[in-house]
C-alpha cells in the first residue's frame, strides 16, 4: 500500500506480542525530511519515519494519534526505504509511537543497503531489533524498560516533568554504557519552569547536557 494512500488498515496480532514477527512492512503514521530537533543530533539533515502504534502511554505524548496502529496505513519496508533515500538524508530516524513492538531488523536492513544510516528512537520498553547505527533511549515512567536497552543505547533523553524526575534520570544513567551521552529535556508544556530546573542541575552535574525540542522553536517539519 502506498504511504499516500487514506486507508486504514488493522494492524494483525503481532502488534500484541513481545516478540515480534518479521515484518516487510509496518504501519506508517508519517515520514517526512527535516531536522533533527532534539539531543546528540539536534541539527542535523534526517528523514524521518514515525511508525503507529504504542502502549506506553504518557499523559503528556504530543503525537497520541500515533497510539492506534490500526488508524495509520500499512507500508512496504522497501517503499520507506526508497522514499528516505530520494532525500538523500544523512540519517533515518525511526520513531513512533514505540517503534520496537515491531521486529525491525527488516527494515534496517532495507535503509542500510541504500547506504543510510539509521537511529532509533525507543523508551526501551521491548527488546531491541534492528541494526542502527545509533540509538536513542527516552526512558518513561508508564512502561518498564527492558534490560538489553542500556548496553546498546547511544543517547540516554530524560523527559523532565516535575522534580522527582532528575533522581529517576540518575538511576538510568547508572545503568547505561559509560560512553552513552546523558540528556535532560523540559517536557514541553512546562518548558519555562523546568528549563530553570534543568539548568541548575546541570551545572552542578556537568555530566548531564541539556536537550531542546528547537524543531518547537523553529516550527520546523
Amino acid at each position: 500500500m502506498s504511504l499516500l494512500s487514506k486507508s486504514h488498515t488493522t494492524l494483525h496480532p503481532a502488534l500484541r506480542t513481545p516478540h515480534p514477527a518479521p515484518r516487510k512492512s509496518l504501519p506508517v503514521m508519517e515520514s517526512f525530511y527535516t531536522l533533527q530537533g532534539e539531543g546528540y543530533h539536534s541539527g542535523k539533515a534526517a528523514y524521518f519515519i514515525r511508525l503507529g502504534g504504542c502502549d506506553v502511554g504518557c499523559h503528556w505524548c504530543d503525537v497520541k494519534e500515533s497510539w492506534d496502529a490500526s488508524l495509520h496505513p500499512v507500508v512496504d519496508i522497501h517503499e520507506l526505504a526508497d522514499l528516505a533515500l530520494a532525500h538523500d538524508p544523512g540519517m533515518v530516524v525511526v520513531t513512533g509511537g514505540e517503534p520496537l513492538m515491531y521486529q525491525l531488523y527488516d527494515l534496517t536492513r532495507a535503509l542500510q543497503a541504500k547506504g543510510l544510516k539509521t537511529h532509533l528512537e525507543t523508551s526501551g520498553a521491548y527488546p531491541v531489533t534492528g541494526d542502527w547505527d545509533w540509538i536513542c533511549f527516552s526512558p518513561k515512567k508508564f512502561k518498564e524498560p527492558v534490560e538489553d536497552i542500556y548496553r546498546k543505547a547511544d543517547e540516554l533523553k530524560v523527559v523532565v516533568f516535575n522534580q522527582s524526575d532528575f533522581g529517576w534520570a540518575e538511576q538510568h544513567a547508572g545503568k547505561v554504557k559509560g560512553d552513552c551521552k546523558l540528556y535532560l529535556q523540559p517536557e514541553w508544556s512546562r518548558v519555562d519552569k523546568n528549563m530553570l530546573l534543568i539548568k541548575d542541575y546541570v551545572k552542578t552535574n556537568p555530566q548531564w547536557r541539556i536537550s531542546i525540542q528547537s524543531h518547537k522553536y523553529l516550527d520546523l517539519r
